[in-house]
């Protein structure tokens, strides 16, 4: 019986993963797909570094919080480089339906249908994340 035991805890924790995640309510669902993507966009991708403004200190403005700013860091010196000198507003994702803003997360192509300038990064996010990261910008409007 010494063999079932790994079995039997593998089941158990994916019993429990799907309790934790809220699989089985969809409004718990909807609440975890907006925790993970606020996880993502303040944790892990760090949005708002660049489109959340800064007072003179270079403190982030929690007012304005992913509104936009003007990109603080300088272009490389490279002619053919189209550098972005400010990036957009991404509270409540203007200007984007879901599976665009899936399709720019995942793929790293804007709504427009080519790549994002730098320093915007190309993400390759699963759609599971970009789906939680498109959810909670756009629980931001």
């Amino acid at each position: 019986m010494a063999y079932l035991r790994p079995a039997v805890l593998l089941l158990a924790i994916i019993i429990l993963s799907f309790v934790i995640l809220g699989r089985g309510s969809g409004n718990a669902a909807g609440a975890a797909s907006t925790d993970r993507g606020k996880y993502i966009v303040d944790g892990v991708a760090k949005c708002a570094e660049c489109h959340t403004p800064r007072d003179e200190e270079g403190k982030l403005l929690e007012s304005e919080y992913l509104r936009g700013a003007a990109i603080s860091v300088d272009a490389p010196p490279y002619p053919n480089l189209h550098w972005a000198t400010k990036a957009p507003n991404i509270a409540g994702l203007p200007g984007y339906a879901d599976e665009e803003g899936v399709r720019l997360l995942t793929k790293g192509i804007n709504r427009n249908g080519s790549a994002p300038n730098p320093p915007m990064p190309q993400y390759r996010m699963t759609r599971e994340d970009a789906r939680a990261v498109v959810a909670y910008l756009k629980s931001l409007e």
